[in-house]
């Protein structure tokens, strides 16, 4: 099995899809693991540490992608990676490709190549493992994010999360009950914020408000519970994640209007459409703009800016499916585990994920009735 690491392009994307230690992993299984030059640098791997593990460092992108049965890299791919793929590979990237061009599916598609998209992945326990490492890690920078940006130096309002005798701490509203929304409700009460969680799940409110033995408050999701807590919220938390589908607008351009002067907006669901209607894709080198007065911070892939801790994690869940296919080989694998299939987006030559095939107007076929078809394994 010959395995690919390509040096992420995007300006703001510092990951890496493996660690030194990960590739090790897989050349000791007999792998063959390529790296392109300086695809850890940013993350504090160096080719030295690379060439150590058994990896052989290449020169370009054009060099990983010919050599390689597997690629992997962290962002969506850009279209001159897709240019470079050929029949029959297997694509691992973060891909959401139900708000992506129509052209990278329909590359996906005319190439043959099993496109995997790292948010659909599932494990025996039906929970996304990568989604919930990196939102662990999101939920945690999204208050520290809003507290920065809050500082009136910063276009915030001058407000400090927490509390001092005689002056009241700031509200914290999250939208979302998940991994980023409880995360980021840990660290908001740890700065002595005070918190409030909207949910539409009331399991996910009653685990909630255990989890925190009732220091927070709840709500269920509807617009009048939203209103209400949007305008006395002096940091917006976007916490919403509907699987591999575009994320709704929760918060419309006129509630946005009608926030205090100077209150800080974090979209973390930005990776998906982003929660709220003001939002827009920026960068970690551009991560700011305000409207309407107040700051949206509203970047992609929040936990590139702690890339080491992400891409150590990274590997800790991915690396058991790379190691299973190095051994058994990709297809037998995804007939084995049925939580990596579910991260397949496309198979020779079909669209095998539902939410991508109504984004697109296309047909919508079973991985595992493809897997297991006479003709696939002919």
């Amino acid at each position: 099995m010959n395995i690919g690491i390509l040096k992420e392009i995007a300006p703001s994307e510092r990951r890496v899809a493996l660690t030194p230690g990960g590739v090790q992993t897989l050349v000791s299984l007999g792998a063959i693991v390529y790296v392109e030059r300086n695809a850890g640098a940013l993350s504090f791997f160096t080719d030295d540490e690379y060439s150590n593990a058994g990896a052989v460092i290449v020169y370009s992108p054009e060099e990983v992608i010919n050599r390689s049965d597997i690629v992997l890299k962290i962002a969506p791919p850009a279209d001159s990676e897709l240019k470079l793929l050929h029949e029959g590979q297997t694509f691992f990237s973060a891909l959401h490709l139900a708000i992506s061009k129509r052209k990278t599916i329909e590359t996906f598609l005319e190439k043959k190549i099993t496109a995997i998209g790292y948010e659909l992945i599932e494990n025996e326990h039906c929970e996304l493992p990568i989604v919930q490492t990196m939102a662990e890690i999101a939920g945690q920078i999204s208050i520290q994010v809003a507290a920065h940006y809050l500082q009136a130096r910063q276009g915030g309002r001058g407000v400090l999360l927490g509390s001092v005798p005689g002056v009241p701490a700031a509200d914290v509203l999250i939208l979302g009950a998940g991994t980023v929304g409880r995360t980021a409700a840990r660290v908001a009460l740890g700065l002595g914020a005070k918190v409030m969680i909207i949910d539409k799940n009331i399991g996910r409110l009653r685990e909630v408000e255990n989890l925190f033995q009732w220091r927070i408050a709840t709500a269920v999701s509807d617009q009048y519970n939203i209103e209400c807590a949007v305008r006395e919220a002096d940091a917006l938390i976007g916490a919403v994640l509907l699987k591999g589908e575009k994320t709704p607008h929760l918060v419309s351009e006129d509630l946005v209007k009608q926030m205090k002067p100077g209150s800080v907006i974090v979209d973390i669901s930005i990776d998906q459409g982003g929660c709220i209607e003001t939002s827009r894709p920026t960068t970690i080198t551009d991560p700011v703009y305000i409207t309407h007065g107040i700051v949206h911070y509203c970047v992609p892939n929040t936990p590139a800016l702690v890339p080491r801790t992400a891409t150590v994690g990274w590997t800790n869940v991915l690396l058991p499916f790379l190691r299973e296919a190095t051994e058994l080989g990709m297809e037998q694998v995804l007939r084995a585990d049925v939580g990596l299939s579910k991260g397949v987006c496309t198979f020779r030559g079909c669209c095998t994920n539902n939410a991508s095939a109504k984004a697109f107007d296309l047909k919508a076929e079973d991985i595992q009735t493809l897997l297991n078809s006479p003709l696939n394994k002919a």
